[in-house]
């Protein structure tokens, strides 16, 4: 799989030397383990619980050697769900070790061996249904670029999103929660664990937003997932000419960072606290001037700033003699209908996250170890 995901990206020569390293070392931890279980062989069925009345005899007592702390301690290692840590210690006698494995076989450890690690690349994707009337957007993060560039994890990314525009989930506890639509023995979370054991990066489903209006939604992705960009409006009519000026302006978002849509969004706990950072900065600068011309530079340098925040303050990237604001004042009219902004949504990957700092050469050195 590695070499597949290599040449695909056209890494070059290190990264492919590095992954043969890896590689070798993945197939003899997988030949050690392949002696384990001759040694010890797994019996499905043995600790059914609803086969032969010896072997429910044999389990019942089996399960009451198994104890909560035991469930949690085997959660703590693995980070594994806590039925599964259950279900493990009754098909190993309540061996921790043979528990570890058991989960690491069925695919539930190897992600929780990855969750300390930092994911702070991978995508985001939008997704907007037939009619224009609801949309979707979602972030999962992996640890790489070269794993976000992968075609399996692409196409997970977009599962997902699908999942977000059919859910009704309010929360990502919930939207965990739920079964996976492409697979309804498994929750998201499962799938998520899954897919984090065969792809053999840390990842994670961050945070997503959906939207649904009587109007219209438009959506952008920029940098091939780096950025993404939901838009919600209001058009008397919506035309191809509409939905492009919507486009221009989805893109003005993704450039610029806007936080707001129009000024009176603004929280005034957010002014006030702007205000007086602003009147402490000007007073340094100016220490002689009076009072009431420091004001008037505080309410000068208060409004440039909030323009910035205001998308519809904001200039036009497309034409800097307009503001976002008169060039939607100058589509309405021309396509005879007024258009009007409701709300966005912008996500960016890795936005707000440590990202690590990687060390070839060192992570060549403890692979081979």
């Amino acid at each position: 799989m590695f070499r597949q995901m290599n040449a695909s990206t056209g890494c070059d020569k290190r990264v492919e030397a590095f992954f043969d390293l890896w590689g070798s070392g993945i197939r003899a931890a997988a030949a050690t383990a392949a002696g384990e279980k001759e040694e010890v062989p797994y019996r499905p069925g043995s600790l059914n619980l609803y086969n032969m009345n010896n072997e429910k005899n044999m389990e019942g007592n089996q399960m009451a050697a198994i104890t909560a702390g035991m469930v949690k301690e085997l959660r703590e290692m693995t980070g594994a769900g806590m039925m599964d840590c259950k279900k493990a210690l009754a098909a190993t006698d309540g061996d921790m070790e043979k528990a570890v494995e058991f989960l690491r076989e069925k695919g539930l450890a190897a992600a929780s061996k990855k969750a300390g690690r930092i994911a702070a690349e991978g995508l985001v994707k939008t997704l907007v249904s037939e009619d224009g009337k609801s949309a979707a957007i979602v972030e999962v993060n992996s640890e790489t670029d070269f794993v976000a560039k992968n075609a399996q994890f692409q196409g997970y990314v977009a599962d997902v999103a699908a999942q977000v525009l059919a859910s009704s989930a309010q929360d990502m506890d919930a939207f965990m929660a739920e079964a996976w639509a492409k697979d309804a023995s498994l929750t998201v979370a499962q799938e998520l664990s899954s897919q984090i054991a065969v792809i053999g990066e840390n990842m994670n489903i961050r945070r997503f937003e959906k939207i649904t209006t009587d109007g219209v939604v438009i959506d952008y992705i920029h940098g091939g997932g780096r950025i993404g960009v939901l838009l919600e409006a209001s058009a008397e009519a919506v035309n191809d000419d509409v939905k492009e000026a919507l486009k221009n302006v989805a893109m003005q978002i993704a450039a610029l960072t806007p936080k707001y849509v129009k000024r009176d969004e603004i929280p005034q706990e957010f002014v006030e606290h702007e205000t007086e950072i602003l009147k402490v900065q000007a007073k340094n600068e100016n220490p002689d001037k009076p009072d009431a011309i420091i004001e008037k530079m505080i309410v000068g340098r208060l409004n440039k700033e909030l323009k910035e925040f205001c998308l519809l303050d904001q200039a036009y990237v497309k034409d800097g003699d307009l503001t976002v604001a008169k060039y939607l004042e100058q589509v309405s009219k021309e396509v005879g209908g007024k258009i009007e902004l409701k709300k966005f949504v912008r996500f960016e990957t890795g936005e707000g996250l440590e990202k690590k700092e990687e060390d070839f050469a060192a992570e060549v050195a403890k692979q081979m170890q």
